[in-house]
């Protein structure tokens, strides 16, 4: 199916007539997500966008993927691009998730909080952790497109940093709105 590294597949996968979107989408709300903001490069141009669809798909080897929505103007740039940065944030981090999940605003403008990687992809410094992966493959399903990624590079926040003091606490989203989770939501030991 597929001929060259930049062809994109195609899912043959239509829906069901049985199963209305609308109902999909009710039942997703009811399933906290952590939050993501994801950046790239591609054609000279930058991007930014707020998901909350990563996931870890192997160890060995490390793989990640997530999908972009095409009603995000973002998210054909992100699709272009050979590699992204995927940010990984907490409460703290709640500033970046709302910049990438604002329409119509410029996301780079202020250059004080972000910096390019040696490799080129941009990294907002307000991330505590983020991963670089090199894309491999890209499955368009509806108005979507699922990423691939194989992980090349990281930077992981040292939690014995935050021993003096609260550490951040990872950022959800739950229907329709932003939420933490830390110990006082955990259920049991």
């Amino acid at each position: 199916m597929r001929k060259s590294r930049d062809q994109i597949l195609k899912s043959s996968y239509s829906g069901s007539d049985n199963f209305p979107p609308d109902r999909f989408r009710q039942v997703f709300r009811s399933h906290a997500a952590g939050v993501c903001l994801v950046t790239a490069e591609s054609g000279g141009r930058l991007a930014a966008l707020t998901v909350t669809s990563v996931s870890s798909v192997s160890a060995e080897p490390p793989v990640f993927a997530f999908s972009l929505s095409a009603l995000s103007s973002a998210a054909v740039h992100v699709a272009r691009a050979d590699s992204v940065v995927v940010h990984m944030l907490d409460e703290r981090s709640i500033d970046l998730a709302l910049l990438g999940a604002r329409s119509g605003v410029d996301r780079f403008a202020n250059t004080d909080g972000w910096r390019r990687l040696p490799t080129g992809e941009p990294v907002f410094c307000g991330a505590r952790t983020w991963l670089r992966g090199q894309v491999f493959e890209r499955i368009i399903i509806g108005e979507s497109t699922i990423i691939i990624a194989g992980a090349v590079e990281s930077s992981l926040d040292d939690d014995s940093e935050h021993e003096e003091e609260a550490r951040p606490l990872p950022l959800v989203y739950y229907d329709r709105a932003w939420h933490s989770v830390g110990d006082h939501s955990r259920i049991n030991n």
